[in-house]
Formats: C-alpha cells, sequence, structure tokens
C-alpha cells in the first residue's frame, strides 16, 4: 500500500497540497510556496513566543466562556509543548512574507490546532473540534499577535546581550587593572598627544562599553507594553471587554514579563517607534564595539612597522603567502558583526517610517532584524572577550621607548616657557631626531635634573582626579 505524501486541505482559495505529515495546514503552505527567499526559518525566540502569546489567549477565552475545556486543553498542551521546544520544524515561513506576519500567525494557528486535534485523538488536516482560526486565533489579530511576539522575543533575547558588553566592559575594566602604571604616548587625529596610561584607556572601553549596556536595558522596558486585545486596527473588534487587561495579566504570569496592556491601542497597532528605539540602542553599542575594535587591531598593528604597544593572542595563521603572519582575526570579525548590526538598523528604521495609515506592515523585517542582530553581536561580543581581550598582553618596551620620545612631552613647558617657545622645541626635537629632553638640555631651558623632573611621562599620564575615572 503506497504511503501518502500529501494530504489535500481547502482554505478560502480553494484546495491546497499539504505535506502529510506536516503539523501545518494550507494557509502555510501557500506561504512556503509563495515567499522562497531566504532559506530562513522563524527565530525559535518568536516560535516561543508566538505559543506564549496563543496559551495565555486560550486561557482567557476558556475562563470567558467562549472554549469549552476539550478545546482549551488541548490547545493549552500543544501551546505548551513548542514553547517546550518541540515541534519548531513545522514553523516554515520565511522571515521576508506578507506584511503583517499573517503567515507566521497562521503557521503557529495551524500547528497548534493540528496538534490539539492529534491529543484528541483527531487527525492532522481535520480541524476538528480545534480550528486554527475559529478557537486558537480566537479574539486575536496578526496586527496585535506579531507585534505582541515580536516585543516578547526581544524580551527574551536581549538579557543575553545586554551580559555579553558587561561582561565585556568587566574583561576591559580587568586589563585596565593590569595597566594600571604602564605609561604610553595618547594620540589625537592619529598624532602624537600628551602621555597617558595605558590602564587609563581601558577604563574608557569598560566605561562605554557598560553604558552602551545600560541604554540596551532602557530601551527594553518600553517592550513591556503590548497591544494584544486590540485585534484588527486597535477597537478590539471580536475580542470582549476585559479582555486586554486579562490577556497581558495572563501573559505576564507565563513570560514572567511585567507586561501591561497599550495605553493607546491605536498607537501601538499603528506605531512600532519602541522597536526603532531598541534597534537605536543596539546601533549605537554597535558603533562603539566599531570603535573599540578598531583601536585595539591599531595598538595591536606592527609587529615592528605599526604601533605594537599590545600584543593580541595569536589565533590562527595570519597569510597564506607571509608566513609568521599573524593578523588580529578576532576583532576584525567583531567589526564585520557590527557593522552587520548598523545595517540591520537601517532595514529596521525603513521598516518603522513606512508604516501607513491604521497598520505598520513591515513588523516581520523589523522583528526579525533585530533578533538576529541581537544573536550575532551577542555571539561576537563573547567571542572578543574570551579570543581576544582577556589574553591582551602590554609590550612594556614598546609603550616606554614611544612615551619617552614623544615630542608632546613639550606640552608640559607651556607654563614655564610659553606655547611659542615649546612649540620651537618640539620642531626641533622632531626635525634633527632628538627627544624634547635632549633639546631642552642643549639648549639650557633645563637642568639635566629638571629636565628629568619635569619631562617625566610617568608623572605627566597621572589623571589629575584619579577618582573619577574608575572603571
Amino acid at each position: 500500500m503506497a504511503i501518502e505524501t500529501v494530504r489535500i486541505e481547502r482554505d478560502s482559495l480553494g484546495e491546497v497540497e499539504v505535506p502529510a505529515e506536516a503539523l501545518y495546514g494550507a494557509q502555510t503552505a501557500r506561504a512556503v510556496r509563495n515567499f522562497p527567499i531566504s532559506g530562513l526559518r522563524p527565530h525559535p525566540d518568536l516560535i516561543v513566543a508566538t505559543a506564549q502569546v496563543k496559551l495565555a489567549a486560550a486561557r482567557v477565552n476558556h475562563r470567558a466562556g467562549r472554549l469549552t475545556d476539550e478545546q482549551a486543553r488541548a490547545i493549552e498542551q500543544a501551546a505548551q509543548e513548542i514553547i517546550d521546544g518541540l515541534w519548531h520544524e513545522h514553523f516554515v515561513v520565511d522571515p521576508y512574507q506578507a506584511g503583517a506576519g499573517t503567515s507566521h500567525n497562521m503557521n503557529t494557528n495551524e500547528v497548534i490546532a493540528n496538534r490539539a486535534n492529534e491529543i484528541l485523538g483527531g487527525r492532522r488536516g481535520e480541524y476538528k473540534p480545534v480550528h486554527p482560526n475559529d478557537h486558537v486565533n480566537l479574539g486575536q489579530s496578526s496586527n496585535d499577535v506579531i507585534p505582541t511576539a515580536g516585543r516578547l522575543a526581544l524580551l527574551r533575547a536581549t538579557p543575553k546581550l545586554i551580559e555579553a558588553f558587561r561582561q565585556l566592559a568587566d574583561a576591559f575594566c580587568q586589563k585596565a587593572h593590569e595597566f594600571g602604571n604602564l605609561t604610553k604616548t595618547g594620540r589625537t587625529h592619529l598624532q602624537d598627544a600628551v602621555p597617558i596610561r595605558l590602564g587609563d584607556e581601558f577604563t574608557g572601553y569598560g566605561a562605554a562599553l557598560r553604558r552602551a549596556a545600560d541604554r540596551i536595558a532602557e530601551a527594553r522596558l518600553a517592550l513591556t507594553e503590548i497591544n494584544l486585545g486590540a485585534t484588527a486596527l486597535g477597537t478590539g473588534i471580536n475580542a470582549f471587554p476585559g479582555y486586554r487587561a486579562q490577556v497581558a495579566e495572563e501573559l505576564s504570569r507565563i513570560t514572567g514579563f511585567p507586561l501591561r496592556p497599550a495605553r493607546n491601542t491605536f498607537e501601538i497597532t499603528q506605531s512600532h517607534a519602541d522597536f526603532a528605539h531598541l534597534s537605536g540602542a543596539i546601533r549605537n553599542a554597535a558603533l562603539e564595539v566599531i570603535r573599540i575594535a578598531s583601536d585595539i587591531r591599531l595598538l595591536g598593528s606592527g609587529p615592528r612597522a605599526g604601533l605594537g604597544e599590545i600584543i593580541l593572542p595569536p589565533v590562527q595563521p595570519g597569510s597564506s603567502i607571509m608566513p609568521g603572519k599573524v593578523n588580529p582575526s578576532i576583532a576584525e570579525m567583531v567589526n564585520m558583526v557590527a557593522f552587520q548590526v548598523v545595517g540591520y538598523d537601517h532595514a529596521v528604521s525603513l521598516g518603522v517610517l513606512s508604516g501607513q495609515l491604521d497598520l505598520n506592515v513591515w513588523t516581520p523585517l523589523i522583528v526579525y532584524n533585530l533578533l538576529w542582530a541581537t544573536d550575532i553581536l551577542t555571539n561576537a561580543l563573547d567571542v572578543f572577550r574570551t579570543r581576544c581581550v582577556e589574553g591582551i598582553q602590554a609590550n612594556e618596551k614598546r609603550l616606554a621607548e614611544l612615551a619617552h620620545g614623544s615630542i608632546a612631552l613639550a606640552t608640559i613647558l607651556t607654563p614655564r616657557i610659553g606655547y611659542l617657545r615649546a612649540a620651537e622645541i618640539a620642531k626641533k626635537a622632531w626635525e634633527t631626531g632628538k627627544t624634547v629632553r635632549e633639546v631642552v638640555v642643549e639648549e639650557g631651558v633645563l637642568s639635566p635634573e629638571e629636565a628629568d623632573e619635569i619631562l617625566d611621562p610617568v608623572k605627566m599620564a597621572l589623571p589629575q582626579d584619579p577618582d573619577a575615572n574608575q572603571c
């Protein structure tokens, strides 16, 4: 007897072939055919979050008498199985899909309905006694389900990113402690500047990363306001009075997040500014990462023809043609990831500003880009910390050589001999290849003992207010 590989289902457009073993149904099958775009699947956090929405809705509708005991029990079990990690392979709609996420919503409705009917002894594709639209989607619309699920998914995902930033900040602060007494040449405009301690540079990196984490944490809080219960446009059509508050409370219990109903359902349905706010915070954090990783590459450049003030852990050979070459591979990877995150933010921005009239239909793009940005940046920061920053060493000989030879040491002479005379000494040091100390002693500006005392880069690098610059 031949095994059937497909089953025939019907929707409002007619008959559709569905893989026989699929938990999804007709509308999902149409979406798979319509959107063969990236080969990507929904993000796992979005799958779980959408199932959490369905679980909360089923419980509230059951308490209101809109679902039978049997229907509610089966829907709840099916949704919980998805939350626990089962059946994710049946979520198959490409992230680049029809606007508003209707296809992902129906994918979820169909999987839960088919699984619920199996639990009750039925077969896939029959939709009795649980129907995807009539029961799993009861009192809901894609226009409130998908924005809510997107918020939940990001509330789930972003703590890992925040923690990755804080751990990387800790790693830089630990290095700052190790390098606290090592003086180096400061640089502004990529030119020699007055001395600074290597440890103080690293405290700046640590503090910037902590602030970046704080900005993401602050932006994340706006996502706790949800429009579930707004249904299609914000009016709450097909829900019931009190549903919004009840479902937010139930969803809070399920997720552990302090969710609250939207103060204005029309605003949250129309506007995705909260997503843009979070995306901006992640983008700004990525900008800091780009700057810091680029500095690490510069400080470690060489080993002989560059700055060479720090030594990066050698993680892999750097060239297929030049033996012995070792590149700053981890920092390069981090920059590539951070560049991509900035690109994702631009896509999010376009999606947010393109909302029209009563709905922003670009939610799938916005949420997918934010989740993917969160994932890759989290992973990159962890690798940056463990494979690079924690293993950085200071090249003490090179630091001292450059610090004592810098013509910017002439800056300390300005209060004593004036700016123009100090500039003449700096120019002569540069033109002759001598140190500032050698020039001032030769010209009788300072005695050798005074020069040693005044032109000591170690003393010059001490911050005036060290307590204000803790990591």
